[in-house]
């Protein structure tokens, strides 16, 4: 009898170290969370180090400039020519420098899909690096405006120095909220609300479509630093003082709510008011 009982209560305390303890069991799995958290991290921070570093190229070496000399030749050269000299299709390229190259094939104008009053905006066909080689190769060519300096597009600047400047040189095309508007003969200036700080100097600094061109001379450097800041000043306020902003497309829109909606809610009114029996 006291044999029998030793062994259950041996068989017990057996069971009672086997049992997981239920601190052990969340442990264990905040352990498996921090280190499947840690590995992703690391993972994800080793692809971002190596985008970047695909993404920056020697614009100067002589490997780079071969390179985008292949990727023009095989893509560019059609309506650009040999040597980017210009054809019948197409501009020469000489002197228009990196700036232009890094505007219009990074925001997907270039490879031009077919004629159009002026270039869309579309899918952008080259990777980053690509785009450097391609920028590098023309750059190569002749003196021309350089892709800007990172200082200058961090929209750090004077926001209410920027949209004044903005106001006189630019609001007559993009609209005073830089919403974008209709010009003649099916062209139009594009909105900036969403457009990358880089892409908007350098459509300052080379002039692309009817755009004129915003040289250090007539717009310094910290000028369009200015108004990229005012730009995205007005992305991140959407929301304007006096009510709804109507897309923020000007006084067409307005007048026509106005006669639309207003004047039409005021005469169904009237109307129904005159309509009722005395």
């Amino acid at each position: 009898m006291s044999l029998t009982t030793t062994n259950r209560s041996a068989a017990k305390k057996s069971r009672k170290r086997g049992r997981r303890s239920p601190l052990a069991t969340a442990g264990l799995l905040g352990l498996g969370l921090m280190l499947t958290g840690g590995a992703y991290g690391a993972i994800d921070s080793f692809v971002e180090n190596a985008a970047a570093n695909e993404s920056q190229v020697d614009m100067n070496s002589a490997e780079t400039i071969e390179e985008g000399k292949a990727l023009f030749n095989a893509n560019c050269a059609t309506c650009h020519g040999k040597d980017a000299v210009g054809t019948p299709e197409g501009p020469s390229l000489i002197g228009v420098g990196a700036a232009s190259v890094d505007f219009q094939v990074g925001t997907g104008r270039m490879p031009l899909q077919n004629s159009a009053p002026q270039a869309p905006v579309k899918p952008v066909q080259f990777t980053e690096k690509q785009t450097a080689e391609l920028a590098a190769y023309v750059a190569s060519l002749a003196p021309g405006p350089a892709i800007p300096d990172e200082k200058y597009l961090q929209a750090d600047g004077d926001a209410a120095r920027g949209a004044e400047i903005f106001r006189i040189n630019c609001a007559m095309c993009h609209n005073v909220a830089a919403a974008g508007g209709a010009l003649t003969e099916g062209k139009y200036a594009p909105q900036l609300q969403t457009v990358e700080p880089r892409h908007i100097y350098e459509a300052m600094q080379t002039g692309p479509q009817n755009m004129p061109v915003f040289s250090d001379t007539n717009l310094s450097p910290q000028d369009k630093a200015d108004i990229i800041t005012s730009i995205r000043w007005m992305t991140d306020n959407t929301s304007m003082v006096g009510g709804y902003n109507l897309g923020s497309v000007g006084p067409v829109a307005e007048g026509l709510f106005i006669w639309i909606v207003g004047l039409g809610a005021a005469s169904g009114f009237a109307i129904w008011l005159t309509s009722r029996p005395n």
